[in-house]
């Protein structure tokens, strides 16, 4: 993966404005190890060069490629992927207003969450929500995560989550004194 300085896209011209010559403009990269996931969001964001200061900063993310006159990147941190596109009008259902991604909150599971809580501190990025464990009934079982939420540059909800396991129902309602 390439991680070329973010300044770099605070030094482009005028963004393309056709959508296949957007798709097809020069890019640096290469698909991230073992192929696209299956779900890839994709964030339209005000300013691509912020927005990949903060993913590539204490997210921990890097970009995969990139099309820099395109306004475009492809992050990647383990199999975790998000676009970023700098917004340019296609595919605007509605006015975009902040927070963007209203009512949606975008998770993502990580070996550990602490080294992204000290690079967010270190950065003094705030949180929405400090870590908390939570349990989350499956059917028989409740499934246990250590989560975070954050909100990136243009107001997108991120929940970053460990896995803690799971556990059986009766064994939540004892601990929780049910």
């Amino acid at each position: 993966m390439t991680s070329p300085p973010p300044a770099a896209a605070d030094r482009l011209g005028a963004p393309i404005a056709d959508p296949a010559a957007r798709a097809a403009s020069p890019g640096r990269g290469r698909m991230p190890a073992g192929g696209f996931a299956p779900l890839v969001p994709e964030l339209a964001v005000t300013d691509l060069a912020e927005s990949l200061r903060f993913w590539c900063g204490p997210l921990g993310f890097a970009v995969a490629y990139d099309r820099p006159a395109a306004r475009f990147a492809y992050l990647a941190r383990g199999p975790l992927q998000v676009m970023l596109c700098e917004r340019n009008g296609r595919w605007e259902t509605a006015e975009m207003d902040r927070p963007f991604g209203r009512g949606i909150n975008l998770q993502m599971m990580v070996e550990r969450i602490a080294p992204m809580l000290a690079a967010l501190d270190a950065a003094g990025w705030p949180l929405l929500e400090p870590p908390e464990d939570a349990w989350y009934r499956a059917g028989s079982v409740e499934a246990g995560q250590r989560e975070f939420l954050v909100q990136d540059p243009d107001g997108y909800l991120l929940r970053f989550a460990e896995d803690l396991g799971t556990r059986s129902v009766e064994a939540g309602q004892a601990e929780a004194g049910r």
